[in-house]
Formats: C-alpha cells, sequence, structure tokens
C-alpha cells in the first residue's frame, strides 16, 4: 500500500475515539496540592516559557498530526493558523511521503501562515535510516522548520500490514543525524512511551529533547489491527504517560504528550517532570467541530488556572510545589 494511502487511511481513523487506548496515562493518580492562601494576582502569572528560541505563551504544544496527503495541506495550515494566534508550538506529521515525493512539499509547508512559533518536522526512524543527513538536512530547510522531530514507532511497524520489523542501526542513525545535522533533534514515542534506558541511549547519542507519547491516548496498534494488522494481543501494549514522564525526567528535556487531554492533564505532566506538554486527536477533533480556538484557550486557561491554584506565579515556582502520586502509578514508580 502507497504511504498516501495509508495516511488517508490514518486521519480517518484518528477521529474514532474506539482507537483509543482503554487503559489510562495514569495522570489521575497525580494530585496537586491545593493552596487555599495563594497570595497571587491571577492575572500577573506567567505561563510564557521558552522552546527552540522561540517564547511560548504557555508550554503547549499541538504535537504530530498528519502531511503528505492532499487533506493534511488544509489541517496542517489551520492547525499552525491556530497556534500563530495563541503562541503554542506545532508538530507536523511524518515527512515520508515529502521525501518518496516533493510534490508532497506543500502539505507540510506552514511558515507563511505560522512565522513566530516554533514548529517540528518529522521523519519515522526507520526512514532516517535510508538518508543521509544531507538529504535529511534539506527536507528540514525546505519547509523552514526549527527542529526535527525522529518518531520511534516499534509497535506500529510490528503489527502493520506492511510494517518495517528491521529496526538495526537506527539508534546509531540517530545519533549521526543529532550529532551532525544543523538542527535540534527530538525523539518521539508514538504512544506506547520510552523508557528510562531508552532515553538514556538517546541522551548519549546526542538527543536533548524526547517526547514521551505514553501510553493512554490513540493506540497505533488499534489503528493497524483496522487496517488487517498482526499479531493481535497488543492493543494495550506501553508505558502509561505518567510513568513514562517519570522515567525520562532528569534524563532528557521532556514533552509529556499521549492521552493528555486537557489544561488540568498538562499541568501534572509538568509537575511530574515535563518541560512541556501537549496533544492532537482533541485538537485535530476540534478542528473538525470547529472549535480550535476554544479548546487551545480552555487548555491555556486550564493550565494558568492550576499554577494559581498551587500558590505559582511562574512555572519554575510551579515546578517546585508539592505534589503526591497515589495508586497504580506510585506502586510503578517505586520499581523505577
Amino acid at each position: 500500500m502507497s504511504t498516501k494511502k495509508r495516511k488517508e487511511d490514518h486521519i480517518k481513523m484518528a477521529l474514532d475515539a474506539g482507537m483509543q487506548y482503554s487503559g489510562k496515562t495514569l495522570l489521575d493518580d497525580v494530585i496537586l496540592v491545593h493552596n487555599s492562601l495563594p497570595e497571587l494576582d491571577a492575572n500577573e502569572i506567567d505561563t510564557t516559557y521558552k522552546f527552540l528560541g522561540k517564547t511560548l505563551s504557555a508550554p503547549m504544544m499541538i504535537t504530530a498530526v498528519t502531511g503528505g496527503v492532499e487533506k493534511a495541506e488544509e489541517i496542517n495550515r489551520k492547525l499552525a493558523e491556530a497556534c500563530e494566534k495563541h503562541g503554542i508550538a506545532l508538530g507536523l506529521g511524518s515527512q515520508r511521503a515529502m521525501l518518496e515525493d516533493r510534490n508532497m512539499k506543500k502539505t507540510y509547508y506552514v511558515k507563511d501562515v505560522a512565522p513566530s512559533i516554533p514548529v517540528v518536522g518529522n521523519i519515522g526512524a526507520c526512514q532516517l535510516k535510508n538518508y543521509s543527513v544531507k538529504q535529511i538536512e534539506d527536507m528540514v530547510n525546505e519547509i523552514e522548520v526549527n527542529a526535527l522531530a525522529v518518531h520511534l514507532n516499534p509497535l506500529q511497524e510490528s503489527i502493520q500490514p506492511e510494517g518495517d520489523k528491521n529496526w538495526k542501526g537506527v539508534l546509531s542513525k540517530i545519533e549521526e543525524v543529532a550529532m551532525n545535522a544543523g538542527f535540534p533533534v527530538i525523539v518521539k514515542e508514538t504512544g506506547a512511551g520510552i523508557s528510562f534506558s531508552v532515553a538514556w541511549q538517546l541522551k548519549e547519542a546526542g538527543v536533548e529533547w524526547v517526547d514521551v507519547s505514553g501510553k493512554g491516548g490513540t493506540s497505533w496498534s488499534r489503528m493497524e489491527y483496522a487496517r488487517g494488522g498482526k499479531p493481535e494481543g497488543f492493543e494495550e501494549w506501553g508505558i502509561p504517560t505518567a510513568l513514562s514522564i517519570l522515567m525520562c525526567k532528569g534524563v532528557v528535556k521532556v514533552i509529556a504528550s499521549g492521552g493528555i487531554r486537557n489544561g488540568v492533564d498538562g499541568a501534572k505532566a509538568i509537575a511530574l517532570g515535563g518541560e512541556m506538554f501537549g496533544g492532537a486527536y482533541p485538537f485535530l477533533k476540534a478542528l473538525y467541530e470547529k472549535k480550535l480556538d476554544e479548546e487551545i484557550e480552555k487548555w491555556k486557561m486550564q493550565f494558568k488556572n492550576a499554577m494559581f491554584l498551587t500558590g505559582s506565579e511562574s512555572i519554575s515556582a510551579f515546578k517546585r510545589r508539592r505534589y503526591f502520586i497515589k495508586g497504580e502509578l506510585k506502586e510503578l514508580a517505586g520499581q523505577i
């Protein structure tokens, strides 16, 4: 099956609530400590965050969604316009289709509508092996993005009917690009989380940022099963998002995604050790429902209010506030 057809399938299926994990992110096991005497003017709380050399209104990102098909051009441009308006970062979908067909560049290029925010390109780790650093640099520069996300999706590839199951040499290629390319490299999972050991491998390879994209949001294994993938039994495979954040913090800088569904989830992710938080499904859904601006503003307001209710005048102050973990997350965290 062509890359284009596969991407068309993925866009359609991504909006299906049945493609979500039934298991939880475990962010419900995080308790932020309420401050009933915040001694703050909520209007003076500073939620700004600097990411990839640009100042954001909040440490928030619409993570990788799509690209490489005609429909993706409209989706990416509308998402980019909204991110520019609200001062948050944007991640693009895999540029594999663009490497295969340069005419697909237009489905990724958003610099003209989002000139002041960080935009992150994207390529699959297995596909990365097939190209030189120069070819990858050209791909990044052609759409004028600020960084490249290399996505890890062994779960998806192992089930996908046409998936790539040869992952030998992936780490060394990531290191080659991270050490030699003229842009930052972010390594992101695609819904199954990043472990402590993988975080360390990536750090030693020169990677400073990871997007944990943990279990709890969209399940790519469910998507591939819907497309005829095998073997069965991996619908709930992965590391819950909250646990993955705890595994990676202190090793690399963490973008928290994977089942983040509002600004309170985002606040809990920052409290656990994330630097940024984001999501894809809620914003794609809001775009189709013509409620994208409202969704972004809701997340930002929720995050700011969580700061207010913990007595935090800045993000650095919020990170110093105490929190508790309970239940399954507490039990698993004790085994890290």
